[in-house]
């Protein structure tokens, strides 16, 4: 009768006994310091990586504008056309890039016009139901977005929560609140289709995510990200239009997984999206346009 072969034990790389060896006790910290290094590394290629599109995000339109305003005013160099840029974005309350992407998209006034928008017609800010602004600031870009972050978060009773606008064809965030800086700059610029405020945008309605620690709609980096920052769930409003465009997203997130919101809830918070989508049309018809005709006159000055 054959016997079983025996076979040599198990030997690790080093060439020593599996079965024999034992990790020493003083070795655990090394390892768990070597563990600990490997994240604080992988964290500051997370840092410099957002950083690095961040930045590919923020330049190009400003960088874009200053080309066209020194081809059609024949300004001498770019720094000349940022000047122009600045004054007139301070002038009219709103902020540099939002001025540098209305300047890229809209068509140039006729060659030699003194004005851009001739007879152009001017209308109030529309109304804005449940949204606290003071009535010296119904024109104010930032304190409108701010009245409406706390509307939303008033409706769904959260802590924190964000605003985003379209600009260029992504997603760019505006106002936060209690969420942290890591939060904010990975979410500075969305652009994909794997989060919850990208998925409102392109289905153009509201969007609720009970858990984010389960939801397929996240992409991994998506979900650490929201995670770290304490939130554990969130819902997203798309800002339109009377013509039904997407202009911007508010979003609450939450500490605790949600059960949802009722019918009430989620009226008011219809109800406020389109309000507020109501009013960026009317800030980018009006203040905005301000904004480019002035910056249209100084331009024709600077020649």
């Amino acid at each position: 009768m054959s016997q079983e072969p025996e076979y040599p034990p198990l030997r690790d790389m080093g060439g020593r006994n599996a079965e024999t060896t034992a990790v020493p006790e003083d070795s655990l910290p090394a390892r768990e310091t070597g563990l600990e290094a490997l994240r604080r590394e992988n964290a500051e290629l997370l840092r410099r990586t957002t950083e690095l599109r961040n930045r590919l995000h923020a330049h190009p339109g400003i960088t874009l504008a200053q080309g066209i305003l020194m081809e059609r005013y024949r300004l001498p160099d770019p720094a000349t056309a940022f000047t122009l840029l600045r004054e007139a974005s301070q002038r009219s309350n709103i902020k540099l890039h939002t001025l540098a992407d209305a300047l890229v998209r809209t068509p140039a006034p006729d060659h030699d016009a003194t004005a851009w928008f001739p007879g152009r017609a001017r209308y109030s800010p529309p109304p804005l139901p449940g949204v606290r602004v003071a009535p010296a600031d119904r024109s104010s870009h930032g304190a409108v977005l701010s009245g409406v972050l706390r509307r939303v978060l008033d409706v769904t009773q959260a802590g924190m929560g964000n605003v985003q606008l379209v600009e260029g064809g992504v997603l760019r965030m505006e106002k936060h609140t209690g969420l942290n800086r890591r939060f904010t700059d990975f979410f500075a610029f969305v652009e994909g289709h794997t989060t919850s405020c990208s998925e409102a945008a392109e289905e153009r309605r509201q969007v609720t995510v009970p858990d984010v620690a389960v939801a397929d709609v996240f992409d991994e980096e998506s979900r650490a990200t929201i995670l770290q920052a304490g939130s554990r769930a969130c819902h997203s409003v798309p800002l339109v239009n009377r013509a039904g465009s997407v202009l911007g997203i508010a979003s609450s997130h939450h500490s605790r997984p949600l059960a949802g919101f009722t019918h009430a809830q989620l009226r008011a918070l219809q109800e406020t999206g389109d309000a507020a989508g109501r009013w960026l049309s009317w800030h980018r018809r009006t203040v905005v346009l301000d904004a480019l005709e002035h910056l249209h006159a100084l331009g024709r000055t600077a020649r």
